[in-house]
């Protein structure tokens, strides 16, 4: 018979791995957002466009809070999680215009 302590040790550092190279994952995903988000702060920045678009944000916290729902995520989570990319996004198009 196996030793549960030793089994519950291995299944931990398993999930450990998983969240370890999720985590990855999600700040290079952030790094190429953001790479993208910049661009589109030049380009409003170049033609005098608002760093904010209410409109688009509206969409995008229907569309994330959707998404949520299907991967089986608090949507309420998902809605804050990108409210703070958005505020972090306007701010940086928020200096481009400066």
């Amino acid at each position: 018979m196996s030793d549960p302590v030793a089994l519950a040790a291995t299944l931990l550092k398993s999930h450990r791995e998983s969240i370890d190279r999720l985590d990855a994952i999600l700040v290079y995903t952030l790094g190429e957002r953001f790479k993208h988000t910049q661009a589109v702060g030049r380009l409003k920045a170049e033609h005098n466009l608002p760093p904010s678009d209410p409109a688009r944000e509206t969409e995008q916290i229907a569309r994330l809070e959707h998404l949520a729902r299907e991967a089986d995520l608090d949507p309420e989570f998902a809605r804050d999680f990108l409210n703070f990319i958005i505020q972090e996004v306007i701010q940086h198009h928020k200096k481009h215009q400066s």
